[in-house]
């Protein structure tokens, strides 16, 4: 250690000094300086590398735990998840910070509402047994957008998504209409939704009736009971963009590149930081 600080120091006092001050030999310091690193700082150095383009190919969304599981992939298997937490603070590596976010359900409404099947069991045997749904806003500067995803709890795979200019049940009918045509579930699927109109309504309902799939719905005013969901607009809305996009057509294009990056890319600490697709693949 007290050579390491000479190194540091040497620019700024002579050597001759700093080795009298610490008690060194200089012959000790220059010996030192001539031996080859240790493996250990060898390993430091390359592992830095990767962790750096690890880094910027996520773009800034990858915290310690997922950044460990990508080197682990790629075969770094000499470097422990709490030297990567130390190699990226000392980088200056972060993950984005959490966003804020506001409600949009409007249960004000007179519709029958579903009794809640999940019960917070946010678990499947396979997939299509039981999606997640629900609405979030995006800010743009040509005004809001409101996304309706929907989410295979199994995988936690997004399945289907829309974005719309306001909170209407027809553009999420087309998208889990969509989902559908795509997943092809069997009849006894169940999907789970807060209690707002665009879900409790006839549209959506009739939807489900049709396809024999049964409605779930959170209590009133409860986010922990689509806890899954809530979490995944979380993540998003922190990795997505640094701010409000300009057009809505520029957000909509970002949304169809993070969902093929969420579903293939990213590795999901849920699914043993697997991403959803290589989830789904080991199931078959």
């Amino acid at each position: 250690m007290r050579f390491r600080f000479i190194e540091a120091e040497k620019a700024n006092f002579p050597i001759a000094a700093l080795c009298r001050v610490l008690r060194v030999r200089r012959s000790g310091f220059y010996a030192w300086r001539k031996r080859a690193p240790s493996m250990r700082a060898r390993t430091n150095v390359a592992a830095r590398v990767h962790i750096r383009a690890i880094y910027r190919q996520h773009r800034r969304r990858y915290g310690s735990p997922r950044v460990y599981r990508e080197l682990r992939a790629q075969g770094m298997v000499a470097v422990g998840r709490h030297r990567v937490a130390r190699l990226m603070r000392e980088e200056g590596l972060r993950a984005r910070a959490r966003r804020r976010y506001s409600v949009t359900t409007d249960s004000s409404h007179c519709h029958r509402v579903a009794p809640n099947r999940v019960g917070r069991n946010f678990s499947a045997a396979a997939p299509n047994r039981v999606w997640l749904t629900d609405i979030t806003y995006l800010e743009t500067g040509e005004g809001w957008l409101y996304l309706t995803c929907f989410l295979d709890v199994y995988s936690r795979r997004v399945v289907g998504w829309v974005v719309d200019d306001g909170l209407q049940a027809e553009p999420i009918c087309g998208a889990l209409s969509e989902a559908i045509a795509r997943r092809r579930p069997q009849p006894g699927l169940l999907v789970h939704s807060d209690r707002g109109r665009q879900y409790a309504g006839e549209h959506f309902q009739r939807l489900l009736r049709q396809r024999g799939f049964l409605s779930s719905m959170s209590r009133k005013a409860n986010c922990w009971d689509n806890a899954p969901m809530e979490s995944f607009f979380a993540t998003l809305k922190r990795e997505i963009a640094d701010g409000p996009w300009p057009t809505k057509s520029a957000a909509e294009a970002d949304l169809v590149a993070y969902f093929t990056y969420y579903n293939h890319e990213r590795r999901h600490s849920a699914l043993d930081y697997r991403t959803p697709a290589e989830y789904e693949s080991a199931a078959l």
